[in-house]
């Protein structure tokens, strides 16, 4: 498979031309990657209008993914908001109000975007604060009164439960809705034997972040659009375009187009591989008195309570050692693998730590909100920030939540309950941010 975008970077970095034209840095700079980074000059073609050498490389993705797949250099944040936009869009075409059931464990992108775009909401509940399992039988009570046009979920979550996609497009076909998945974490699934990525399960769109799973610059993402929407696809680069930068940025394109490359060249064979050692892994660490969750093969969850720590203090402790997790709060450390990263000096640690009494406690539950306004009018009020103490009976007007995981404990339009103060408390938000009271 060739690399049309890094072609053309070679070679016109070879030729050392007189740069008068953006970036500034004009090729030269400490971090050595100046001379590859370019804007939209002759021949380099043009994201959101393309028909070049950018066009060629998407293409090349799409026969990779088996579906029409489109790039994002913004990741799949811009992802999110563009195929809720083609959603809201295919509501329109058939006459009717864009609403968008959800589950509750949405990234705050989503929010966000339901600000944006106005469309009616419906949450879909199941599981914790973190996962949310919606089970075909319930999303059918959800679907039956005609009024959802579109379902969203969230597969894999961040503690890397795998919904049954499978299951859950076939109850949205038969209702003649379509099924958004946000795959940020699991762009690697199509390349596993058999593929388990949301557009081969029946997805209709599917936005993933390459970046996260694959080996892509942060930032490189995907959104894919089945065969079954082809309707949808000429208005794919506007959507992208109405949340993306004019200026995105071609080192994460180069990126992109290169892992086209690897991902032709036996990386399903790598990652079969790799599957099989994580999988023994998990099974060895369970025999030593670990506790895991989810079931997604690349990543590891642990419950170290069972083991005497918490999230935070495990993770603590591996910083110590030089091993970085990706998340952790006081019930889970999560861990990204990869076949690029060395498992034996993370298992070595996890396995001379010393078994202690198990921690007590569990997560406050979540309570089902009450929802005043909707997200669009709580976000676009005026606002103001007060302390997690004092916001009972206030409106939420903005998502309070770190990055990872980015999953609200309120989202913008509900009511603060008292019962939700010992959830911030406990996930450690101190401050949240309220649609003000004298308007």
């Amino acid at each position: 498979m060739n690399t049309p975008i890094c072609d053309f970077l070679r070679r016109y970095a070879e030729r050392d031309p007189l740069r008068l034209h953006m970036p500034g840095h004009k090729g030269v700079g400490s971090m050595g990657v100046e001379r590859w980074d370019l804007t939209e000059v002759s021949g380099a073609d043009s994201l959101y209008e393309a028909s070049g050498i950018i066009a060629e490389s998407e293409a090349n993705a799409s026969r990779l993914f088996g579906c029409p797949t489109f790039y994002s250099a913004e990741g799949s944040s811009q992802c999110i908001r563009a195929m809720l936009y083609l959603a809201c869009q295919a509501a329109r075409a058939r006459g009717k109000r864009p609403c968008i059931a959800a589950g509750r464990n949405a990234h705050k992108t989503f929010l966000t975007a339901a600000a944006m775009l106005d469309f009616d909401l419906k949450w879909l509940y199941g599981g914790s604060y973190l996962s949310c399992t919606v089970a075909p039988a319930d999303l059918e009570k959800t679907l039956a009164d005609g009024s959802v046009t579109a379902v969203y979920v969230t597969s894999p979550d961040y503690l890397g439960n795998l919904a049954d996609l499978a299951a859950l497009a076939q109850v949205c076909h038969a209702h003649g809705v379509l099924l958004l998945v946000d795959n940020a974490h699991g762009a690697y699934l199509k390349f596993l034997s058999p593929s388990r990525h949301p557009m081969d399960l029946g997805a209709d769109l599917c936005c993933d972040s390459a970046h996260k799973t694959l080996p892509v610059l942060t930032g490189g993402a995907y959104l894919h659009v089945s065969r079954a929407c082809e309707d949808l696809i000429p208005a794919v680069k506007h959507a992208l375009s109405l949340f993306g930068s004019t200026s995105p940025s071609y080192l994460i394109l180069q990126s992109l187009d290169q892992a086209n490359k690897l991902l032709s060249d036996g990386y399903g064979r790598e990652l079969a591989s790799f599957e099989a050692s994580c999988l023994a892994l998990r099974e060895r660490l369970t025999a030593q008195g670990w506790r895991t969750v989810g079931d997604e093969p690349m990543k590891l969850t642990l419950q170290p309570k069972y083991y005497g720590y918490t999230g935070i203090e495990l993770a603590s402790l591996l910083e110590q050692k030089n091993v970085v997790c990706e998340f952790a709060d006081p019930d889970f450390c999560v861990f990204m693998l990869s076949p690029r990263v060395d498992l034996a000096p993370l298992e070595a640690i996890l396995s001379e730590l010393p078994r202690r009494h198990p921690v007590k406690g569990t997560p406050p539950s979540l309570p089902v909100p009450r929802t005043v306004t909707s997200p669009r009018a709580a976000v676009l009020s005026l606002c103001e920030t007060v302390p997690v103490a004092q916001s009972a009976g206030r409106v939420l007007a903005v998502p309070t939540v770190g990055c990872p995981p980015a999953v609200p404990i309120v989202a913008c339009g509900e009511l603060i309950r008292p019962e939700h103060l010992p959830l911030f408390d406990y996930y450690g938000v101190r401050t949240v941010v309220v649609c003000r009271e004298d308007l």
